[in-house]
């Protein structure tokens, strides 16, 4: 299939689901969906870029005139029309007389706006809904293709944490450590770096605890927390080791998040709701006595983005496909002391879960 096609298909789809969903269309702005329907990221500015996705008419890409050349050189851009407008004119004028002004429209979440009150002033009669609310599945179910980059994605990371673990740790600062993570992630492929959380000691009781200055100590829970882009699809991993030898309470603690990441795992099958994968980490951990202290959801999906719909969290009543990519993580986080996390991405296959992340979850003692 060529991209021209591929890109067509996925905005064809994305059409029969927003009818399906009672919208009248999209308005889709740039950014990770921008992306996934046609392939064109272009530079954020103030200028109005959108795609328009509408039953019965060829995808519409609006782009600035000065773009014009860039959005014609995207994979996707055989399957559109591309139409640009110039700086002074009114960017909105075209898209008006497309939309129905009595028309219910999704639209990206990371719409700017500036550009959707626009629309709102000039068609007061219109009503937009955010993607991730109307539309969850959108980009949730993988196809073939994007498994297979995800599987990719996860093994990147895999060998990242792989080398960190060779490196010292003791004497060092976070902050040394998390550019060794993030020059490591490049070094196995990834274009992008979203994230490098190195908590050592009391700072790993914060889950997302910016790398810092504080030296690493003997004695030191680490919680290592990394991924970014590789081929355009994201890697996300969490794994905690301990310089030197753990105390009997480490290893506890360590240990219980290992089981209840195991039972999230096993919990994982088609028709499942996401909800249900939650209430499974979070009641091993309750149940000995810490529940407390995990005190964030337990995954969230993956994808163009590395964190997307759909969240494994209380009150998500999604149920599982096969394709969904999502991370399981719980964690427990002593205040003032240490935190443990274990974190790997899973597929929902047909008869249960495939994780993309391998490394051993056993807790790792490092130097």
């Amino acid at each position: 299939m060529s991209d021209v096609d591929f890109y067509a298909a996925r905005m064809d789809r994305a059409v029969r689901a927003a009818v399906q969903e009672g919208l009248a269309g999209l308005v889709v702005a740039p950014g990770p969906d921008l992306v996934w329907l046609c392939g064109y990221e272009p530079v954020t500015t103030e200028r109005l870029t959108a795609l328009l996705l509408l039953p019965d008419r060829k995808p519409w890409l609006v782009v600035p005139h000065l773009e014009r050349p860039d959005a014609e050189k995207a994979p996707g851009a055989g399957a559109l029309r591309i139409a640009g407008w110039a700086d002074g004119e009114n960017p909105y004028a075209e898209i008006v007389k497309a939309l129905d002004p009595q028309g219910r429209y999704g639209v990206s979440d990371n719409a700017w706006a500036l550009h959707l009150l626009a629309l709102q002033r000039s068609l007061p009669g219109t009503a937009y809904a955010a993607l991730t609310e109307a539309m969850p599945m959108l980009r949730a179910v993988k196809d073939a293709y994007e498994l297979e980059r995800l599987a990719a994605a996860g093994a990147a990371a895999d060998a990242t944490y792989e080398a960190i673990v060779e490196l010292p740790f003791g004497g060092r600062r976070e902050n040394e450590v998390a550019a060794d993570l993030a020059r490591l992630l490049r070094e196995n492929g990834h274009s992008q770096v979203d994230f490098t959380i190195v908590g050592s000691g009391p700072n790993g009781a914060n889950p997302h605890h910016e790398a810092g200055d504080r030296m690493i100590e003997e004695g030191d829970m680490v919680v290592l927390d990394f991924g970014g882009l590789k081929d355009g699809y994201g890697s996300d991993t969490t794994r905690t080791v301990h310089v030197g030898e753990p105390t009997s309470e480490e290893r506890k603690v360590h240990d219980l998040v290992r089981e209840a990441q195991q039972a999230a795992f096993e919990a994982v099958r088609p028709g499942v709701a996401c909800q249900e994968i939650d209430r499974v980490a979070r009641q091993v951990i309750r149940k000995a006595g810490y529940g407390e202290y995990f005190i964030h959801r337990t995954g969230h999906g993956i994808g163009v983005t590395t964190h997307e719909p759909p969240y494994m969290v209380e009150g998500e009543h999604l149920p599982l496909v096969p394709g969904m990519c999502f991370s399981i993580e719980p964690g427990i986080y002593l205040p003032g002391r240490f935190g443990v996390r274990i974190e790997d991405i899973v597929a929902c296959t047909d008869s249960g879960a495939r994780r993309l992340n391998n490394t051993a979850r056993e807790l790792r003692t490092v130097s």
